[in-house]
């Protein structure tokens, strides 16, 4: 049985503001993501290091507003509702993957439209990288002592004292392993070779949705949501819709896909 270590959530303060561990981990997401995706580029060489960096705010701003916005609306509405000023407070509560995976497709269609580039080769330039912030998301909520897993008794069962003293699966540590670590391998393997246009945003989203779903067995549902038709949590049907279109992606008509990245790279020269 293992026993929760109990770590305070502010890494330190600043000026007597608190630095969240949370948001170091959001931190060296971005900076270990620009880091990934210059690399890739090195592979594939559609953009310069200032278009990288200009893409990454602009998932940045999709992350961090429609994580917020998405875990309220999702998750939390009632409070949302009437505090609204706590989609300004991400150390609260947390952020929602679902939700941020729409503010992220929100200010790509911005930045496709902005210079000309299709929005599956920036999907597909980007998705390869992400599971390198879900894994540190999930160390943040370990961290917090948050999404906590169900009542169990296998072996490594840990105790949330702070929760109860009953024994529980560390599902955030669950989800490190699963959400970050096996995702971040099978998309840089997938991603290595040339696929068809959006085949490894479909591969992304498939993975995750079908890794989400399984996870969320192991993890306690959301006290103010509870099972939904006592059959499944809102993250597992979030992720139902994830799954779908990345179906979707997979089995399009390319056809057309040819004569897209022609019109990029004349644009871009």
């Amino acid at each position: 049985m293992l026993i929760y270590p109990n770590i305070d959530p502010v890494a330190f303060h600043v000026l007597q503001w608190p630095i969240y561990w949370y948001g170091i981990m959001y931190f060296i997401s971005f900076v270990l993501g620009w880091g990934l995706l210059v690399l890739r580029n090195q592979q594939q060489g559609y953009f310069t290091n200032e278009q990288i960096a200009d893409l990454l705010f602009y998932v940045a701003l999709g992350v961090i507003f429609g994580g917020r916005v998405g875990y309220l609306l999702f998750y939390d509405w009632q409070d949302f509702w009437q505090e609204p000023w706590l989609v300004l407070q991400p150390w609260k509560r947390g952020m929602s993957f679902h939700g941020g995976v729409i503010g992220v497709s929100l200010a790509l269609v911005g930045y496709s439209w902005r210079y000309k580039v299709p929005f599956l080769l920036l999907t597909d330039f980007i998705v390869p990288v992400v599971p390198v912030g879900l894994g540190l998301g999930r160390l943040g909520n370990f961290i917090n002592g948050e999404l906590w897993g169900r009542v169990t008794d296998v072996p490594w069962a840990m105790i949330f004292a702070h929760v109860d003293l009953k024994p529980r699966h560390p599902s955030q540590l669950y989800e490190f392993l699963l959400e970050g670590v096996l995702l971040l391998l099978i998309m840089w393997v997938y991603a290595r070779k040339m696929r068809p246009l959006g085949h490894v945003s479909g591969v992304f989203l498939v993975g995750y949705g079908l890794l989400r779903i399984i996870v969320e067995s192991w993890r306690e549902p959301d006290i103010q949501i509870g099972l939904l038709w006592q059959l499944c949590t809102a993250g597992q049907l979030l992720s139902i819709p994830m799954i779908g279109i990345g179906v979707f992606l997979l089995l399009r008509d390319h056809s057309q896909d040819t004569k897209s990245m022609l019109r990029c790279n004349m644009t871009r020269n």
